[in-house]
This record gives structure tokens, C-alpha cells and sequence, in this order.
């Protein structure tokens, strides 16, 4: 298969079904020091009409924080604990790293797997929901990839789809928001799921929603895993399900541009006119505690707590959690058994169909996408 011929046939999975032989942890990427920030963020905003003082705060928070991401440690540290997990079970295949917008890039991680003799590989996105840059975006840059290398006529390239539903991740978030609130006063306790927030156009475009009153596919999604771990902490506190919301963080388009709300500085100041004393904040939308998480909840977030006069209790992201490495692990053993269709006959079947997630955006090849 060549990446040409890798545009979206309307058949979820069709030309890629099955036993491969490597796995590509695809990520965002960040920088590892000062002089890679600006370079970074300009990849990052490349086309989007960011204005140049959003970079310049931006840099500053990088600055701040050290001046560099841990986002590329924690997806190493991801790659090892799933390797360790893998060889515990006796599965010994390739597992690398390829990010957006920072070395090692996905095209370095497939010309990578190419040498090392790799013909069908399995690529597992650490972004969990559908959106355009969270699922759609990695399809289209692991054919890009394939394209530029020249190695789509002998490598095919396959994405799992998001994985938001697994179990694994949603006991895991059970396992720390429980033990969050274990021994908290419950009376003015609060529970505030957050995600990235994006523009509400992407938001539609990721699909419709499946439940009355949902007006998109992501924030459904996200309403989806809050409603489960909620039942989850219930479940194992014995005690009433706790009180919740969805909000957003880490919006930098365009103030022109409606984005989804409310952002979590803006919640929190609701909750505190109505008497929330204690937030428990969930950040269900990463999987490791990189810039994003740090700045804005702990550092933005946290801020705007104290002046409230809240107390912030801040859940750990799922990390490498062993229920989530043990989850991960689960699903590299099932893909690599060809022919396997993992998600036939749940609601999310063929929610990577043709056009899934394209909305304003040119309609690029793309790998396939194969069921988690």
C-alpha cells in the first residue's frame, strides 16, 4: 500500500486488519530545552493565526517550568513500563516514539522501524478522544510520513482508534480520584473533569452525539468517562456519586474564534458564588502531567483557586499506572492476532469512517484506523 492509497475508503480498518510488528507511541512532542521553545511553538501554530503574543506568553510559561517539556520523559517512561509489561507476557516487538512536532518525529520513528524491518505497524496516539487534532491529525501525518520517507510501498501503518472507553483508563482514573477524596469533607466538594479545549467548529465536526442534549462527539466522549469513573468512586466508597462537571483548559486561538467552555478559571469563580469549598480536579483529557497539566492547573488554575478561597485537590493524570500499562499491553496482544475486530457492535464502531473528524479542514490521505 502506498500512502496515496491510504485516503479514507469508508471502510473502518479494511486495508490494514492485523498481526503487526512493531508499535509507534505517536505523541505530540515538546521541547527539551530554552533554545527549542520558540522553534516548537511556531511548528505547533504553524497556519492557525495564533498571535505572536500568545507564543511569547507561552515561551515564558515553558521558561518558568524549567524550560523544558516532560512530555517527551513521560512518553519514554510510557514506551518502557509497556516493554516491560509486554516482556513479562513473552511479546518481544519494536516499540518506539514519534512525535508531531518535535525530535524524533514520526517519519525518524517509521524510517526507524523500516531498518529494522518492520512491514506492518500498529500506531497508539496518546491523545484518547476524536477530534481533528487529537485522531485525524496523526492519520494524516503517519501518511505524510510514509509519503516523504518513500517507505509507503513496502510499510503499511495502521491507527488504533481513540481510546478514551477502555477500561483500563477508566479504572485507573477511578483508582486516583478515590483516592483523592478518600477522608474529604463532602459537604462543598466539587468534582471538575477538564480537557483541552477546542475550537467549537473541530468540536462539531468530530461527530455527532449519541445521547440527547450532547451537542458534539468529544464532548461526549469526555461526558462519557466522567459519568463512568463517577459511578466507579461510588461503587468502591459506598457513598452517594459525587457532584460534577465538565470544563476546559488551555485555549489559544483566536478570541474571534468560539472555543468550548467555560474554561476552568471562569468555573471555578462559578463555583465559588456557589459555595464550592473544596474542587477536585480531574484532568481526563491527558495521560501525563506535561506543560499543559502543570501550567495551567497547577500553576493558572491553582492561582485562581487561592484567591477564591478554594481548596484545589489536583487527581493525578493515568501516567503509567499499571492497570493502564496492563490495558495498553491487552491491546497491542489483541491487534497483533490478524482479523480481529474489537469494536464491532458498540456505539463507537464506525465513528472512523470516511470524512470523520476532516469539518473546514483539506481532506488529506490517511492511514487507516482499526477498532481499540
Amino acid at each position: 500500500m502506498t500512502a496515496g492509497e491510504t485516503r479514507d475508503s469508508g471502510a473502518r480498518g479494511a486495508a490494514v486488519s492485523g498481526g503487526y510488528d512493531a508499535l509507534l507511541l505517536a505523541s505530540f512532542g515538546g521541547p527539551e530545552g530554552p533554545d527549542e521553545i520558540m522553534p516548537f511553538l511556531e511548528r505547533v501554530t504553524a497556519g492557525r493565526g495564533i498571535p505572536h503574543d500568545r507564543l511569547e506568553a507561552v515561551h515564558q510559561h515553558y521558561l518558568r517550568m524549567g524550560g523544558r517539556s516532560p512530555i517527551n520523559d513521560q512518553n519514554r517512561n510510557l514506551l518502557a513500563a509497556l516493554r516491560a509489561e509486554l516482556n513479562r507476557r513473552g511479546v518481544t516487538i519494536p516499540l518506539v516514539l514519534g512525535n508531531r512536532n518535535s525530535p524524533p518525529f514520526i517519519d525518524e520513528a517509521l524510517r526507524e522501524l523500516d531498518t529494522a524491518g518492520c512491514r506492518r505497524v500498529l500506531a497508539f496516539a496518546t491523545s484518547q478522544y476524536s477530534s481533528y487534532s487529537s485522531c485525524r491529525q496523526y492519520r494524516e501525518d503517519l501518511a505524510e510520513a510514509l509519503s516523504s520517507t518513500g517507505i509507503g510501498d513496502r510499510m503499511q501503518v495502521a491507527k488504533v482508534r481513540p481510546a478514551f472507553d477502555r477500561a483500563e483508563f477508566v479504572q485507573t482514573t477511578v483508582s486516583l480520584l478515590a483516592a483523592a477524596v478518600s477522608g474529604s469533607e463532602r459537604e462543598g466538594l466539587r468534582v471538575l473533569f477538564t480537557t483541552h479545549s477546542i475550537p467549537l467548529a473541530d468540536a462539531t465536526a468530530s461527530g455527532p452525539a449519541a445521547e440527547p442534549g450532547e451537542v458534539d462527539l468529544y464532548s461526549a466522549q469526555h461526558r462519557e468517562v466522567a459519568n463512568a469513573v463517577i459511578a466507579g468512586v461510588a461503587a468502591v466508597t459506598g457513598e452517594e456519586p459525587l457532584p460534577w462537571r465538565l470544563v476546559y483548559q488551555s485555549r489559544s486561538g483566536s478570541p474571534r474564534v468560539r472555543w468550548l467552555e467555560p474554561d476552568i478559571n471562569d468555573a471555578l469563580r462559578e463555583e465559588a458564588l456557589d459555595g464550592t469549598l473544596t474542587a477536585v480536579v480531574v484532568p481526563i483529557g491527558f495521560v501525563s502531567d506535561h506543560i499543559e497539566v502543570l501550567w495551567d492547573l497547577d500553576t493558572d488554575a491553582a492561582r485562581t483557586a487561592s484567591e477564591l478561597g478554594i481548596n484545589l485537590v489536583r487527581v493525578p493524570t493515568v501516567g503509567t499506572h499499571p492497570t493502564f500499562v496492563a490495558g495498553l499491553a491487552d491491546l497491542v496482544q489483541a491487534h497483533l492476532a490478524a482479523g480481529r475486530d474489537l469494536a464491532a457492535g458498540t456505539r463507537w464502531a464506525e465513528f472512523c469512517a470516511a470524512g470523520c473528524c476532516g469539518g473546514a479542514h483539506a481532506q488529506l490521505p490517511t492511514v487507516p484506523a482499526v477498532s481499540a
